[in-house]
Parts: structure tokens; C-alpha cells; sequence
């Protein structure tokens, strides 16, 4: 039991208790009558010997009720309450996951019928309720707050620093799940920008204070009391800090859901057309099970609504280290192989058998999965060169529909008579294009740069060349990149590329001077940038060059290959919808996977629309009104382009709670988060019961003076 205000419950105690009893003590005034006899007023006598000074007090029911009520008014102001599991000013960070992995429906009582997320908002609201709550009397004393923050892939502060219970319950109760995977870092950062920047002294030599420096890197302020609700499935935990209050971590970790939780889902999905007959489509389905007995499921291949084929994936069981406790993923797949040479959805649907037996997928978000597969197609490729002998090879020996070489001055004239519209692909060696007349160095069209820098609006900054070296790092998951090794390749001079903020090109190999390789586009364009000489490295005689090379014409020219990696056709839910679109169109909006659609979109001035991020898995449609693009669809008079969200997480489908979580200064386990219980406020029923014994004076003294 604790009180919020005991000193004022003591100074009005102080005041009221003696001037309660000193009433009883004084003499009433009262004027002589005479009478004809005292009989009949014998009540008044001893009432006014009762009232005389100095004698001692009779028995006096009301008295006594007097003060029992004046006794509980005095504890109602010092507001009494009983629980209190923390001190008063406390400020609470409430971290509450919202990602696809919460959505999971496991636990004892409520397998099936309870996601995660609903679990944590009560535990949340529990401790809503536990808090410290203002002092109605003690107005110099704080309150505990709490601010309520979501996350997935992204942060949301839900609502800020408050201690307004109900309000904080109406925030909670408010958030919804997404299909997005999980990562707190941008959780932390907003929890840190709310923090006041730390102040400092300034002094001189004599150690007076000359100026109060306030430190924009560093955070001052209360100390952060963070709560985490979560199935501890979060890959960047490591960038949290928490706070240290007298020797202790103020960092509690409220685990939902079982360790021995299980899941099969779908991780990796991805389409490739074959290099010599692009009609043969390949679609491979990768499915991880964190189940430690062994699991058969049906994989299903739907293509434009119609069922294709299904095929029976055999999952081997998931180990658990005795030591660690650590479980291992058990992972098989399958490979569906057909003839369609038209551009088709593809969808994969799992059937686990959830039905009949819950426990062995309590996730249903990663059962499914589509692919937007463009058509069959042999790219038409225009080589200008100034010579080079190992690139015009290599390329010969594609399977292309049409392969032409030409010089920079054929290329030029053949541009002006609007002949190159011909090629899918257009490879520069050496050699940069005039700008035309707007001042463009590309028209419309997909281009592969070799030995050249692409500058301009579409471009980088050149600073020139570094010293020789190799390539320390590249993006292994693009599509041209992905199957190759680059270790070996050395330059004798290394390109000193800036990519300007905000510009959208993507590095995709980098130098210890800078980017090496990258790609570039907008609404018309798009291109691949080799900006150092092939000429003057040993890449020509690695086979890679010649695989980086078909890659590059399959990825321009064909699209054959479709991974959710990199095409901006799939996406994963917690990024955004990004594409560019015509210049004319109007009326942009995106259709839900649910049919309801979006405000209306501005693109930007190169075309560019943006919308997100994107919260769950399904099909989305760009629609517009203008000119369609080569892959786009026009029905009911709009444009209509597919883009496929699918959640092809591995960490996110493993769904199995992690008790123990490492932050970057301690480890933190569910076991010893505290139990809270709820504050208990006595002041209102306090108050009750002198009202209730108020009236019960009132009535035994009306009926003392009936008698």
C-alpha cells in the first residue's frame, strides 16, 4: 500500500481532527426562559452539561461516526494504492510487433483462434493499467507514461508520451496486422528522436559557466523503460540499447507464442525461361519446415486461375541443438517445368493439412505466392563498337533473334532515321551517344554501357580513376549478378563514381574507390553501366564475362528472369510500389488485393509513382488512364499494370519464440520480465463509505432528536 499524498492528508488531519473535538468541548449560548417545570427538559440539561468546559466528554454516537468519516476523507486525499510495482515518473516505451510472424495462431488455450498480436495487445493493456496514474490532489507529483510504438519492416508511433489510460488503450487496440517481415532499428531511432538533445556546460578557466552547449548526437532526458511484445523473431535486435537505471537494465521482453511452435511455408519462389527455347518456363518453389518430425505438403501451380500441375514436396525434420536449444530449419522444394511462351500469373499454393493438425502450420500468410511471368522472347541486340573483339564473340554466340554490329557514326545516322526502335537491346563499347536534341544522351530504350560512365540527369558524378584494384563487393541477388564470381577480377585503373542522393541508380559492384557497375532508369529508359574498360582488366578471359553478358541481354532484352529479389513487378510486403509509368497518364490509383483502391497518385516528372509501403501479400494493379506500356493491360478504359506482394522470408516463417533476446550492451530473457499487477485506486471507495456513514449520522441524529 502506498499513498500519492500523504503530507496533505496529514495537514488537513492536523487542522480538522482537534477543531472536530473542541466543537464538543464548547458551551452552547443559549437565553434563560422561564418555565414551569424542568421535567420535560431533562435532555437540555444534560445537553448543557455536556457542553460545558473542561468536563469530560459523555459517550456521543455521533461523535464517533463523525469521526470515522472525517478519518476516511483524510485517507482519500492521501490516495492510497495498493500494487504499485514501480516508482512514480516513470516513462514506458511500448514496442509492440505487428509483423507477418504475429499473426501466428499457437499457444495452450488458444491454437487456432488467437494470433499473437491480439495476445500482446492484452499483455500491453495490462500493463497500461499498472501504471502510475495522475494525482488528483498531489499535482507535483508525475505520473507514469507511456508511448505506444508499432512495427514491421517500417515504425509507427501509434501515440505520444501519455498517461491518459484510456487513451493509451484506444492506441493499442487500434493497431493491425500486416504480412510485413520485422526489424526494430527504425522502431529505436523514433524511440531516440523523442529524447531532448543532452546539454553541457561550457566553462572557462576560472570554471565559470560561459555557454550551455546542446549536443545534437547525444540524448539526455528521463530514462527509457522499454517493453517489448514480441515473438523475438527480429533480425536486427542487436541495434537496440537499453537503458541503465541504478545498476539495472530498464528493458523488459513480454515473449508471445512457444518456442516449439511450428510452421511450412514458402521462402523462395522464382520463374526462368530457357536460354535456348525461351517457350520452356521453369518455376521453382523452395518451402522450409521448422517441424521436428518429417512433413509432406502439395505444392498446387495455378497459371492465370487454372490449375497446372500439383506436386508433392517431402520436408525432412528440423534439428534442435541439445546444447543451445537452438532448432534448424529443415528445407526441399520443387521444380514445375511447362511450355507457355505468352506472359501468365503464376500462383503457388501449399496445402499443409492444416486442418487436421493446427500444429503443424499456424501460419498462413506464407502458403502462398505468385509470380508475373513475362512472355517468351529472343532478344534483337545492336552491338556499337569501336572494335572490341571480345565482346562482339561473346555476344555472337547468343541465341538471339537478330545481332547486328555497327560503328558510333552508322549508329548516329541509323538513330536519326529512328531505326534502332528495331533492337530490345542496345550494347555501347567505348562509346557514348550525342545528346539529342532535349539534351537526352539515351532515347527510349534498354542499353548495356561498357567502359563509360553515363552522366546526366539519368547518370553519376565522375571524379575520374583511382588506383588499380578488384571489386570488394557486388549484389549477389541480382539477376544478373547472382550466378557469378568476381573475386578475381582486377582493374589497372579503378572509376571514382558518386551516385547522387535521391537519383534512384542502384550500385551493384564496388570498388575501394567507389561504384564500379550500376544500373540507371526512368519511365523510358533503363540501363546497365559497366564504367570502367573491360579492355585493361582480365575479365574477358573469365567465363563470368560471357555469363554476365547473356545475363545482362536476357534481363534487358527478355526478362526471362523473374525473382522477387529484384523486379520491381514483385515485391515484399513493408517496401513500397515503386515504377514508372508514361508521362500522360492521369487518374493514377492502386487496386488492393481486396478491390478497394488508393487516393489518386501524382507521378512525379520523370514518371516515377510511389505507394506504400505495402502492408500485405496479394495482387496489386496500377491503373491509370493514358498510354500503356509494352507489358501493360487496358481494360474497362484503364491501363492496368500487376505487381505480386509476397512475404518469402525464411526468418519470418520461422515462427518458433525465442526466449532469450541479445540487445547491443545485454541479453534479455522472457523468464525474467516482471509480472505486473494492476494499480488499485482506495480514495473513490474510501469516499463511498464516509458518504454511506454520513447518512447513517444524519439518521441517528434525526432520531435522537425525535426521542
Amino acid at each position: 500500500m502506498t499513498f500519492a499524498a500523504p503530507l496533505l492528508a496529514g495537514i488537513v488531519a492536523a487542522i480538522a481532527i482537534p477543531a472536530l473535538i473542541i466543537l464538543y468541548f464548547l458551551k452552547l449560548r443559549r437565553i434563560p426562559r422561564e418555565v414551569s417545570s424542568t421535567l420535560l427538559w431533562k435532555k437540555t440539561i444534560q445537553d448543557l452539561q455536556a457542553n460545558a468546559p473542561f468536563q469530560r466528554l459523555r459517550k456521543n454516537l455521533l461523535l464517533f461516526l463523525q469521526l470515522i468519516i472525517l478519518a476516511l476523507i483524510l485517507l482519500a486525499l492521501a490516495q492510497p494504492r495498493s500494487a504499485a510495482t514501480s516508482t512514480q515518473g516513470r516513462k514506458y516505451l511500448i514496442l509492440i510487433d505487428r509483423s507477418a510472424s504475429m499473426a501466428s495462431v499457437d499457444g495452450s488455450q488458444t491454437l487456432g483462434s488467437k494470433s499473437r498480436l491480439a495476445q500482446a495487445k492484452e499483455d500491453a493493456i495490462n500493463l497500461i493499467e499498472s501504471m502510475r496514474a495522475p494525482s488528483v490532489f498531489a499535482q507535483g507529483q508525475k505520473a507514469d507514461e507511456a508511448m505506444i510504438i508499432a512495427f514491421d519492416a517500417s515504425a509507427e508511433i501509434i501515440t505520444q508520451f501519455s498517461s491518459d489510460q484510456s487513451v493509451l488503450r484506444n492506441a493499442i487496440n487500434s493497431i493491425e496486422q500486416t504480412d510485413a517481415p520485422s526489424s526494430i532499428e527504425e522502431a529505436y531511432r523514433l524511440a531516440q528522436a523523442q529524447r531532448p538533445n543532452r546539454l553541457i556546460n561550457d566553462t572557462n578557466e576560472d570554471g565559470d559557466v560561459t555557454n550551455i552547449l546542446e549536443l545534437d548526437e547525444l540524448k539526455g532526458g528521463d530514462p527509457y523503460f522499454f517493453h517489448l511484445y514480441s515473438d523475438g523473431r527480429i533480425p536486427d535486435i542487436e541495434s537496440v540499447r537499453a537503458d541503465e537505471v541504478e545498476g539495472e537494465f530498464a528493458f523488459e521482453y513480454h515473449a508471445v507464442g512457444a518456442p516449439t511452435s511450428n510452421n511450412i511455408g514458402l521462402v523462395a519462389l522464382r520463374s526462368e525461361r530457357d536460354y535456348e527455347d525461351p517457350t520452356k518456363l521453369s518455376i521453382f518453389v523452395g518451402v522450409q519446415s521448422t517441424d521436428t518430425i518429417e512433413r509432406s505438403v502439395d505444392a498446387e501451380l495455378i497459371i492465370d486461375g487454372i490449375t497446372r500441375s500439383v506436386r508433392q514436396i517431402d520436408l525432412p525434420a528440423a534439428t534442435v541443438d541439445d546444447t543451445t536449444g537452438i532448432k534448424t530449419t529443415a528445407s526441399g522444394g520443387v521444380v514445375f517445368e511447362l511450355v507457355e511462351p505468352n506472359a501468365v500469373l503464376a500462383r503457388v499454393r501449399l496445402d499443409t493439412n492444416a486442418d487436421e493438425n493446427p500444429e503443424a502450420d499456424i501460419l498462413t500468410t506464407d502458403n502462398e505466392g505468385a509470380l508475373i511471368v513475362p512472355p517468351a522472347k529472343q532478344a534483337a541486340v545492336a552491338l556499337v563498337s569501336t572494335g572490341n573483339l571480345f565482346v562482339q564473340s561473346a555476344i555472337s554466340g547468343f541465341p538471339l533473334s537478330r545481332f547486328e554490329t555497327m560503328g558510333p557514326s552508322e549508329y548516329e545516322s541509323r538513330r536519326d532515321n529512328g531505326d534502332m526502335a528495331a533492337f530490345d537491346v542496345v550494347i555501347f563499347d567505348g562509346y557514348l551517344p550525342k545528346p539529342n536534341e532535349q539534351g537526352a544522351i539515351l532515347d527510349p530504350g534498354r542499353y548495356l554501357i561498357l567502359g563509360k560512365a553515363l552522366t546526366g540527369p539519368l547518370g553519376v558524378i565522375d571524379n575520374g580513376n583511382g588506383p588499380g584494384g578488384a571489386l570488394i563487393d557486388w549484389r549477389r541477388t541480382h539477376p544478373v549478378l547472382r550466378d557469378l564470381t568476381l573475386d578475381a577480377l582486377l582493374m589497372t585503373d579503378t572509376p571514382k563514381i558518386e551516385i547522387p542522393k535521391g537519383s534512384g541508380i542502384v550500385s551493384l559492384a564496388e570498388t575501394a574507390s567507389g561504384t564500379a557497375i550500376y544500373e540507371t532508369s526512368d519511365a523510358d529508359v533503363r540501363a546497365l553501366v559497366v564504367a570502367f574498360d573491360v579492355a585493361d582488366t582480365n575479365w574477358p578471359l573469365d567465363v563470368s564475362f560471357v555469363v554476365f553478358l547473356a545475363s545482362s541481354v536476357d534481363y534487358l532484352g527478355t526478362g526471362s528472369i523473374v525473382m522477387t529479389d529484384e523486379d520491381n513487378r514483385l515485391i515484399q510486403p513493408g517496401s513500397v510500389l515503386a515504377d514508372r509509368i508514361p508521362s500522360d497518364a492521369t487518374g493514377v490509383r492502386v487496386e488492393m488485393p481486396d478491390g478497394s483502391r488508393s487516393t489518386e497518385i501524382i507521378p512525379s516528372a520523370d514518371g516515377r509513382v510511389v505507394f506504400g509501403p505495402i502492408e500485405q501479400t496479394g495482387l496489386y494493379k496500377l491503373r491509370w488512364r493514358g498510354t500503356p506500356g509494352p507489358s501493360d493491360t487496358v481494360r474497362e478504359n484503364d491501363v492496368q499494370r500487376l505487381f505480386a506482394a509476397n512475404l518469402l522470408d525464411p526468418s519470418e516463417s520461422d515462427v518458433s519464440t525465442t526466449p532469450t533476446i541479445a540487445l547491443a550492451n545485454t541479453l534479455v530473457s522472457a523468464e525474467n520480465s516482471t509480472q505486473r499487477k494492476r494499480i488499485m485506486d482506495w480514495w473513490p471507495w474510501l469516499l463511498m463509505g464516509a458518504l454511506a456513514i454520513l447518512m447513517f449520522e444524519w439518521w441517528v441524529y434525526n432520531k435522537k432528536m425525535y426521542l
